[in-house]
């Protein structure tokens, strides 16, 4: 309500239902966009191959995953002009333990260019009859990157 110089009370127009839904709807479509630029700020989606154990290049089964395999990390190595990535879980007390590369981004922030490997874990279930011997899950990918990243980082997400 608005009261005139006068002393007349006038009622002020309610806005119209649509209305209100164009503003929450252009509102809404604000805040997505602005969240998508900050998440997803000058990330580059990574194609790569997951390759199985057959498939491993000579120098990164005999020589990298012996060294690496006992560690939860991720890391890049070059073979053949290739760049391959190996994401690992560690060193695990029974089967039943997996891992999955899920997606990989690179992103640059002052210079430095970061991989990031995005990662499902499995764990097994309770109760489940498990083989009682130490195993070393992990994944090996062959990626279309051209240059080794300055950092890596190892994104994990357990799967339920």
């Amino acid at each position: 309500m608005i009261v005139s110089k006068t002393g007349v009370v006038k009622k002020m127009r309610k806005p119209s239902k649509r209305v209100l839904i164009i503003i929450a709807i252009i509102i809404i479509a604000i805040a997505a966009v602005v969240a998508g630029m900050i998440i997803f700020e000058g990330d580059e989606k990574v194609s790569y191959k997951v390759l199985g154990e057959t498939d491993y290049p000579q120098q990164i089964a005999n020589q990298v995953i012996p060294e690496y395999r006992a560690l939860e990390r991720a890391l890049a190595c070059v073979v053949d002009d290739k760049i391959y990535v190996i994401a690992s879980r560690g060193e695990k007390p029974t089967s039943g333990y997996e891992i999955a590369i899920d997606k990989m981004m690179v992103s640059e922030e002052d210079g430095v260019k970061t991989l990031k490997i995005y990662t499902v874990f499995k764990d097994p279930q309770p109760g489940t009859a498990l083989t009682q011997v130490l195993t070393y899950p992990l994944q090996v990918a062959e990626t279309d990157l051209t240059y080794l990243p300055d950092q890596i980082e190892l994104k994990v997400q357990y799967e339920e």
